[in-house]
């Protein structure tokens, strides 16, 4: 984990489509740092941010569209 996402300076966050579009549920993703997904709560902008292998973010992507966490 990066205790403070402005830690990743120059990196473009943009909001998954699967965000809630009242603000409610956001998350952000950064693309194109090699060997790692940042992803943070866009309502934090400023604050931490989870950072996944690769593979492990394209596997939990493929879950979220077959529908493995809908309605939990």
């Amino acid at each position: 984990m990066i205790r403070n996402a402005s830690a990743l300076p120059g990196v473009v966050w943009r909001k998954s489509t699967y965000s809630d579009s009242n603000g409610g549920t956001c998350v952000e993703v950064a693309d194109g740092i090699p060997a790692v997904v940042p992803v943070r709560d866009s309502k934090a902008p400023n604050g931490p941010a989870l950072v996944f292998p690769p593979s492990s973010w394209a596997s939990f992507i493929s879950a979220v569209r077959g529908g493995e966490f809908h309605g939990v």
